[in-house]
């Protein structure tokens, strides 16, 4: 075989195994806010996760507290497993993460605690899409978590709000 074909499956190999979603196993040691958490590896190795698909309330933005203090009910010290394929521009793995088989970011947004975050929701399997978007809408036809605000601000927009102050 020559060397040229040689590389060309080689890179196709990597190619295909970069594509597929990695996935491990960890204990969640910390919840930053309400789509942000640490785990610790099998190896005591620390992993900063992203929930994939949604956008939870920033800190210091109405429910905000209230998003961290679901997300941390639902997974803080509890052994999950986190599937991802990619890092954001601040180094974190962006996955889901599944508690007891449990996927901890669709409850976020089952609970009213974050929005799809539809400028990813490419991202996400269909499946996944499906199930997120169908969630927001009993969320809030509920009047559930933030959406019992009469108007609640995306996170994104709070956040441009932050930027042009």
């Amino acid at each position: 075989m020559k060397v040229g074909l040689r590389l060309a499956i080689a890179a196709s190999l990597c190619w295909v195994l970069a594509a597929h979603a990695l996935s491990y196993e960890g204990l969640v040691v910390k919840v930053k806010d309400g789509d942000t958490v640490t785990l610790l590896d099998s190896d005591k190795r620390s992993h900063e996760v992203r929930l994939a698909g949604i956008d939870a309330p920033e800190k210091k933005q109405a429910f905000g507290q209230r998003s961290k203090q679901s997300l941390s009910d639902l997974a803080y010290m509890q052994k999950a497993t986190v599937d991802f394929d990619k890092k954001d521009r601040y180094g974190r793995e962006v996955g889901k993460i599944l508690v007891n088989e449990r996927d901890v970011n669709l409850e976020q947004i089952k609970r009213g605690m974050a929005w799809v975050y539809r400028q990813y929701q490419r991202e996400l399997s269909k499946e996944d899409r499906v199930l997120y978007d169908h969630a927001e809408g009993e969320a809030k036809l509920s009047v559930r978590g933030l959406w019992a605000d009469a108007a609640p601000t995306p996170p994104w927009d709070f956040r441009q709000a932050q930027k042009s102050d």
